[in-house]
């Protein structure tokens, strides 16, 4: 297993890593499910994955990667199941100082704040505070996130300037347009990586991966591994991107 490991990350080109990585972490619930578990236990061992994925991401060098950690349209599932699942996600914002923040990450929390809990709003506020200043990788967590929401809010804000007088309508380009979305500053997604066998978006960052390079699997969240980022990455630097030209 060791060799295996070793041989897929000889295989990586690091002058060629992808900046930018999104991953759609699915299949928490089916993964239980095959278990006899309920899906909280899919979502604990999702949370396990996902910080042995981050941390590495960041050995690797990748400088950004965003996670889907749950939707704008998740609040549709059953009370129990969201209450458990913001219930994780205030755990895991909590023990990021002995986590991932021990790992150099920096950690974002993108998404509406609307619906989200004082205490969860207060955690965030304090986990990026804490985490800000680290040199590695950046961790975004989307958190209440759907792209069109975010498309939709950055329009606001871009009418809002215009009529202010901030903003030149004239002078609104792509780049323009980008620092009014949650992901301001950064990359757009060069690789994106969706688990579980379903092959769609899914309202995920709509507008940041327009020219990402798609990465499928058929492996459950809780059951990718380093060495399915490693393939995934190798995978990435083979395919040939021309970004509309020849």
């Amino acid at each position: 297993m060791f060799f295996s490991k070793k041989k897929k990350i000889n295989e990586i080109d690091m002058s060629r890593l992808p900046q930018h990585i999104g991953i759609i972490m699915d299949g928490n619930g089916r993964w239980a499910k095959k278990r006899g578990l309920p899906r909280s236990a899919g979502h604990s061992a999702g949370a396990d994955s996902l910080k042995k994925i981050i941390t590495e991401a960041n050995n690797l060098g990748v400088k950004y990667i965003t996670v889907y950690a749950f939707s704008t349209e998740n609040w549709k599932r059953p009370k129990e199941e969201v209450d458990y699942l913001m219930s994780l996600l205030l755990d895991y914002l909590r023990n990021a100082e002995k986590t991932l923040s021990g790992e150099n990450v920096v950690i974002r929390v993108i998404g509406s704040r609307k619906g989200l809990s004082e205490e969860i709003c207060r955690q965030i506020i304090k986990t990026e505070n804490f985490t800000k200043n680290n040199t590695g990788i950046v961790m975004n967590i989307a958190l209440n996130y759907g792209g069109r929401e975010e498309i939709v809010n950055a329009v606001k804000n871009v009418c809002k300037d215009v009529t202010d007088g901030r903003q030149n309508v004239d002078d609104i380009d792509d780049e323009v347009f980008s620092s009014y979305l949650y992901t301001e500053n950064q990359p757009d997604v060069d690789l994106l990586i969706r688990t579980s066998g379903e092959q769609r978006l899914s309202n995920f960052m709509l507008w940041q991966v327009s020219y990402a390079e798609m990465w499928f699997t058929d492996k459950l969240w809780p059951d990718f591994k380093p060495t399915d980022l490693h393939k995934a990455i190798i995978d990435f630097q083979n395919r040939g991107r021309r970004f509309g030209g020849v």
